[in-house]
C-alpha cells in the first residue's frame, strides 16, 4: 500500500489535486456554505418577523405547542417528514453536482492546454513521467477525484443543516433526535449518491476525451474549438435541413452528438433515458428508485453506455497523442 501511495501516478494524483482544489474542493464548500448560511438566515427572519407581528412565540405558539406539532407531524406524517430530509439531501447533491459540473468542463478544457500555455511542459516532461501518465491522472481527478469531494461536501452541508434545524428545535423545546436524526432514509439515498460514481464516470467519457482532446490539440482557445464549433455545426446542419438537402437528424444531433460530447460530465444524467424507458419518476418522491442499484445495472445495460465510452477512450487516446507532440501553445 505504502508502495501504491508513493508511486509516480499516485503524486500526479495528488498534483492535479494540489493544483485544482480551489475548484474541486473550495467551491463546493463555499456553495455549501451558502446554503447553510441561508437555512440561518431563513430562521432568524421567521423569529424576527413573528416578533414583529406581535406574536409571542412562548405565549401563543409556545414552545408546548411547537413541541405538540412537530411530535403530531412525526407520528402521522411520517412519510412527509422523511420525504422533506431526502429533499434536503438532494439539495446539497443537486447543488454541488452543478459546482462539479462547471468545475470539471473548465479543468478539462485547460487540463492540457494550461501546461502548453505557460511552458511548464517542458518541465514535467523533464520528469520520468509519460504522456499517457498524465493524461490519465487528469481523467482519474475529472471523474472519480471530483465527484467524491462532490458527495463528501453534499453529506457534510446535509449535517451540517441538521444540527442548525437542531439547534432552533432545541430552542423551542423540542427533542431534534426523533424529529430528525432517526430516520436513515436520507443516508441511504446518499449512499447510492455515492454508488453511482462509477456509473457517472464511465458515462461521461464521451466528454472528458473530446474536452481533453482539444485541451491537447490545439494552440490556443480550447474553448472556442471545443463548444463554439459544434453549436456552429448544429446551425448549419439544421440550415441545410431547412434547404431540403441531406443532413443529420436534428434531435440526434443535438442529443446523441453535441449533447453526449459536452454534458455527459453532468452528474447522473444518465438517469434521464433510464426513467424515460422505465417509468421512473425522480421528481416525484421516488429519489430511491431513480437512483436504484437495479437503476444503475440497467445504465450499464444501454448501448449509448458503451457507444459513449469507445468514444471517449477513443478521444483521450488523441489526446495522449497530441500531449506527446505538442511542446507549446
Amino acid at each position: 500500500m505504502n508502495a501504491i501511495l508513493k508511486s509516480p501516478f499516485a503524486w500526479l494524483l495528488k498534483r492535479e489535486y494540489w493544483e485544482s482544489r480551489r475548484g474541486f474542493l473550495w467551491a463546493q464548500v463555499t456553495a455549501a456554505g451558502v446554503i447553510l448560511g441561508i437555512t440561518i438566515l431563513g430562521i432568524i427572519a421567521g423569529e424576527v418577523f413573528r416578533a414583529r407581528m406581535g406574536v409571542n412565540m412562548s405565549v401563543h405558539m409556545g414552545a408546548a405547542n411547537l413541541s405538540e406539532m412537530l411530535r403530531s407531524a412525526s407520528a402521522h406524517d411520517i412519510g412527509q417528514l422523511v420525504k422533506a430530509l431526502d429533499a434536503t439531501m438532494l439539495l446539497f447533491a443537486f447543488i454541488t453536482g452543478v459546482v462539479q459540473f462547471f468545475v470539471v468542463f473548465f479543468y478539462l478544457l485547460g487540463a492540457l492546454y494550461d501546461d502548453r500555455r505557460d511552458r511548464s511542459i517542458l518541465f514535467w516532461k523533464s520528469l520520468p513521467v509519460s504522456d499517457t501518465s498524465t493524461v490519465l491522472s487528469k481523467v482519474i481527478a475529472a471523474i472519480f477525484i471530483a465527484p467524491v469531494i462532490a458527495m463528501l461536501v453534499t453529506l457534510a452541508g446535509y449535517i451540517g443543516a441538521q444540527i442548525i434545524v437542531s439547534g432552533w428545535f432545541l430552542a423551542h423545546g423540542v427533542n431534534p433526535f426523533g424529529l430528525l436524526w432517526a430516520h436513515t432514509e436520507p443516508f441511504a439515498l446518499w449512499v447510492h449518491l455515492l454508488a453511482m460514481i462509477p456509473v457517472d464516470a464511465v458515462w461521461a467519457l464521451p466528454t472528458v476525451g473530446w474536452l481533453l482532446m482539444w485541451s491537447a490539440a490545439v494552440r490556443s482557445k480550447p474553448f472556442l474549438w471545443a463548444v463554439v464549433i459544434p453549436i456552429v455545426a448544429g446551425v448549419l446542419n439544421f440550415w441545410v435541413g431547412l434547404l431540403g438537402l441531406p443532413n443529420i437528424d436534428t434531435r440526434f444531433f443535438w442529443g446523441d452528438l453535441v449533447g453526449r460530447a459536452l454534458l455527459s460530465v453532468v452528474p447522473a444524467s444518465w438517469i434521464a433515458p433510464d426513467a424515460v424507458s422505465h417509468g421512473v419518476n425522480f421528481i416525484d418522491g421516488d429519489q430511491l428508485g431513480a437512483i436504484s442499484f437495479g437503476s444503475m445495472g440497467r445504465a450499464f445495460a444501454m448501448p449509448e453506455m458503451w457507444i459513449g465510452a469507445a468514444v471517449g477512450i477513443a478521444l483521450i487516446a488523441a489526446a495522449i497523442w497530441f500531449r506527446r507532440w505538442r511542446d507549446e501553445a
